[in-house]
Order: C-alpha cells, then structure tokens, then sequence
C-alpha cells in the first residue's frame, strides 16, 4: 500500500507529538498538554463525519470510556471536521467522550498516519477487496457497499461541510494512540496496518484496548 508518507507512524517508544485543538463541548481548547503528568490517554484519530466507519467507531469508543477511566486512562478522539458542524452532529447524538476538531488533519501528519495514494491499482484492489468489520454483515461485501449500507442504516446525509472534508481527507486512515503521564506512546494501531486494504474500517478489539491501557497506566 502506497502512502504519502515517507517515515512510519508514531509508534511505542516515541515521544507524543503535541497538539491543540479546538475543543467540540465549548470554546476551549484540548492539548496533550492537558494531561501530561497526570494521566495516561488514549487517543482516535477519526475522520470527518462522512465517514461512516469513523461514526460507528466513535460509539464503540464512548463504550469503552467509563472502563479506560476505571484504569487510570482518559479519551480523546479526534474528529476531522469543523467544530460548528460537529457540534450540531452530536447535538443530536450526544456521547460522553472528550472531542477535538480538526478538519485539516494536523494531528494526523504529526502522529505520521498514513494516507495511500489513490493510484489506479489502489482503486482496483478497493474494488476487489472484500470487508466485514466487525462482522455486521452476513458475509463480506465490496468496500463501497459496505459504507453505503452504513450511510442508510444511520439515516445519514452528507451537508456541504462533510462534501468539503471528504474530498480533502479521502482516503486517510485512522490510528489509536495510548499515551502514558510522561507522554511517551506505549501502544500504537493504525488501521489497515497489519491486513492492508482489507482492513479498512476495522477497529482494535475492547479487549485489545482494554489491555493496552492496563500497560500503559500501570
């Protein structure tokens, strides 16, 4: 899989890369900053709200909070867009996790996530490659199916905003991070990292993450 990309991502081992970024709640701010030297954090890099993978996993990621607190770990996500329009998202879809806007994917670049190049044989092998994250589906689909389906079952179409992002962000992947006190990564999970294309879509187990945090507070 060809990236823009020439180092590696962010990996265990490295140091944090800062941010800060206008918080999705109110008119502050959220920053690495915020929590070095007093708790570990565990950070998603998502995409803007076009992407339907990106929504679903933001729900998964709410259910997992209250067990990462427990642990001594505080969440982040990140979400690619403007904090008006995800502000008016999850107006009407509230969840409990800590958001940060950032429509251009500064995070992202710092944290070296890769982003493939669209070349024709990166579209031929997404037009092949069949997926199932998280097995919703009877059986694995073309990837386009799969993120229609998903679009109609959320009842969800795209504003102007989300048209503008998703042609600047596509096809950007996503990560976790695990951060320790000291800001200091201690476990790393970027998508499409060990499957390629097939992994699109998919998100670290509960249980993966779970275990990392446990690590990473310890």
């Amino acid at each position: 899989m060809t990236t823009t990309l020439s180092n590696p991502p962010v990996a265990p081992g490295d140091l944090a890369p800062d941010f800060v970024l206008p918080a999705v709640a109110g008119p502050g701010t959220v920053s690495l900053a915020d929590y070095r030297g007093s708790s570990a954090l565990f950070l998603a890099l998502m995409l803007g709200l076009w992407c339907p993978f990106c929504r679903r996993q933001l729900i998964q990621l709410a259910g997992l909070e209250g067990r990462l607190k427990a642990l001594g770990v505080q969440s982040v996500a990140v979400v690619a867009t403007a904090p008006e329009n995800a502000r008016l998202y999850f107006r009407f879809r509230p969840t409990t996790l800590c958001l940060a806007s950032d429509p251009g994917l500064t995070t992202h670049r710092a944290y070296r996530v890769p982003k493939p190049e669209p070349t024709p044989a990166m579209l031929q092998e997404m037009e092949t490659i069949r997926i199932n994250p998280d097995g919703i589906f009877p059986a694995p689909l073309p990837i386009a199916e799969v993120a229609s389906l998903l679009q109609q079952r959320d009842g969800y179409v795209t504003n102007p905003v989300d048209q503008g992002d998703a042609e600047r962000q596509w096809p950007q992947l996503k990560a976790l991070f695990m951060i320790d006190r000291a800001g200091i990564v201690r476990w790393a999970s970027i998508e499409c990292g060990d499957e390629g294309m097939a992994g699109l879509g998919k998100m670290a187990s509960a249980e993966v993450i779970i275990d990392a945090a446990r690590a990473c507070a310890a």
